[in-house]
């Protein structure tokens, strides 16, 4: 017997054999008089399932791939105490009007237990319009906050202690502008940026394949992640300046394996334009975080979170020679699955969402978000919120979960499950590298194909009824029918306001200054090898609003341009 090896060969050998004589004996006996339901039993990413898994199922994993939490390859848990020494942080989404309404919201839900903050921001925001752009009219405020200059910023976390609470910010192709606000604040605060904690989702890649909010050509908005890397790590180290986000992906259609396998492609590219400008990867990769979703099968959301942080140990360690421990340790933020709530027997997205939740809990998430009951409907009313921020405190308060670490680890079906969910991500992580590349294959559709294809088949099941949604297509109670749900109201003043502010700043400001400023940066942008950050913060700090900052690069670089897909 290997010392690496989990059990002797001749106790593999008496398992099987002993199976072979249940399955002639009691198994078939059992088929005869009580056949199965289906003929094929799979995960939801299509990996086939043994009705019974035994020691024999993973006689091919060392011991070594299990290993112990906070120590590689992480399979058992980030950190050697997980939850015993800090809950995951209850980080529930906000963002909707004005900066104050934001705040309002902010406000109630650190009082109901929330742990940290984390902001939607409005369509315009996200592609870099200001507020008094035609293109913004009727969406000023309405999925998100709506946030034009460096004040709004400031209005948005009125009240609130930079250096005590963790932020994190649902921005992408204008990410470096948002931080730039964000940084600025917090200089006129006299906060210490080196005290600064939270995230920006900030992944450009993902919004080409999955949630489809760009600016700028794919080369550009990744030069912009590899500056925005660049710069937090030496002037914010407590920051994460990016959230790789396989949560869209899932959210598109995508599997489990697409979810982590496409993540980690955008990872390795960007690791490498970091790199390719000078930089350690032991320099950066400490503060990459990632953002995932957990969805309807819970073992394999649980075993996807497993195989995710082995997988992206292995990437750092042996591709990339990262050196420190924390280089190696993949981060999560978790999100229940907003795609599986319906509007059909609402009241239903509790249980959804609680099952899911306590997913990514076993699956040992560092963070998590917990959809509300409406979300079908609108952006969650403040009870529905509340109601969220509960089901996370009973899993990690009442039902004993949080004790030991890793609890379903050494399960024969877990072992096995997050095996070939590994097996396959690498898998599709190979073919990546043959094909030239993630950033590649993003300019010529190749991953948005993969999850359109994956989406197709996933609606395929669900109008068959071969994924069942209770309520919807199964279990089905027509008199219930789509509630009348009380949902959060939109502020029709939200547009104007910002209107007047903008006015009002621009008036103020000295404009002259702001003009040769968006020039400079213009200029900056042409030479791939300057950073984009200082000048920017400079920018926000002389009142240049988010549309002007964003559109005198549009001038440089130009637009983006989606390939077909069929």
């Amino acid at each position: 017997m290997s010392e690496t090896d989990l059990f002797s060969a001749q106790a593999i050998e008496d398992i099987r054999e002993t199976q072979a004589k249940w399955e002639e004996n009691e198994l078939a006996a059992a088929l005869k008089s009580r056949p199965e339901e289906k003929g094929l039993y799979e995960t939801e990413c299509g990996i086939p399932l043994k009705r019974i898994y035994t020691a024999a199922d993973i006689a091919d994993i060392p011991a070594s791939d299990l290993g112990f939490p906070g120590a590689y390859p992480f399979t058992r848990g980030v950190h050697s105490t997980m939850y015993r020494g800090k809950p995951w942080t209850i980080r529930q989404v906000a963002g909707f009007g004005n900066p104050e309404a934001t705040n309002q919201r902010y406000k109630y839900m650190i009082q109901t237990g929330q742990t940290g903050l984390s902001t939607d921001f409005d369509l315009p925001t996200l592609l870099g319009l200001d507020s008094d752009n035609p293109m913004a009219f009727g969406e000023v405020g309405r999925v998100g906050v709506a946030i034009d200059t460096v004040d709004d910023v400031d209005r948005l976390f009125d009240g609130i202690d930079l250096e005590k609470i963790s932020v994190s910010l649902t921005i992408n192709p204008s990410a470096w502008v948002i931080y730039s606000m964000f940084i600025a604040v917090a200089e006129e605060r006299g906060c210490d940026l080196h005290k600064l904690t939270g995230t920006l989702q900030a992944d450009p890649l993902k919004e080409y394949v999955a949630q489809k909010e760009w600016i700028y050509p794919v080369r550009p908005a990744v030069r912009l992640m590899r500056d925005l890397i660049m710069h937090s790590a030496k002037a914010t180290p407590k920051i994460n300046p990016i959230s790789l986000s396989g949560y869209h992906l899932s959210d598109v259609g995508g599997n489990a394996i697409q979810e982590i396998a496409f993540i980690m492609a955008f990872t390795i590219a960007y690791c490498e334009e970091v790199i390719e400008a000078g930089m350690e990867i032991d320099d950066f990769a400490p503060r990459l975080s990632f953002f995932f979703i957990s969805q309807q099968d819970f073992f394999e959301q649980i075993c996807k979170f497993r195989a995710a942080r082995r997988v992206y140990a292995r990437i750092m360690s042996e591709r990339f020679d990262a050196k420190k421990p924390e280089s190696m340790r993949l981060r999560v933020h978790v999100q229940t699955a907003a795609m599986s709530l319906t509007k059909v027997e609402h009241h239903n997205n509790l249980m959804r969402t609680a099952i899911q939740a306590l997913g990514a809990v076993l699956g040992g998430c560092q963070s998590m978000h917990t959809n509300g009951l409406d979300e079908a409907f609108a952006i969650p009313t403040e009870e529905a919120m509340k109601l969220a921020i509960r089901t996370q405190q009973i899993i990690r308060d009442e039902i004993n979960v949080t004790s030991v670490i890793d609890p379903l680890g050494g399960s024969y079906f877990i072992e096995r499950l997050t095996q070939d969910m590994e097996n396959e991500i690498w898998k599709i992580l190979k073919e990546v590298n043959e094909r030239g590349g993630a950033i590649k294959l993003v300019e010529e559709g190749w991953f948005q194909q993969k999850l359109a294809d994956s989406a197709y088949a996933t609606f395929r099941k669900i109008d068959t009824g071969e994924k069942i949604s209770v309520g919807v297509n199964r279990h089905v109670d027509e008199k219930s029918g789509v509630a009348e749900v009380g949902i959060h109201p939109y502020d029709e003043q939200c547009t104007q306001l910002q209107i007047d502010r903008l006015n009002s700043v621009r008036v103020n400001r000295d404009g002259r200054r702001v003009q040769n400023l968006l020039k400079e940066l213009a200029e900056q942008a042409r030479s791939a090898d300057i950073n984009l950050l200082p000048k920017t913060i400079e920018l926000v700090k002389a009142r240049a609003t988010l549309g002007e900052i964003c559109g005198a690069l549009k001038d440089v670089w130009g637009s983006y341009a989606e390939p077909m897909i069929v």
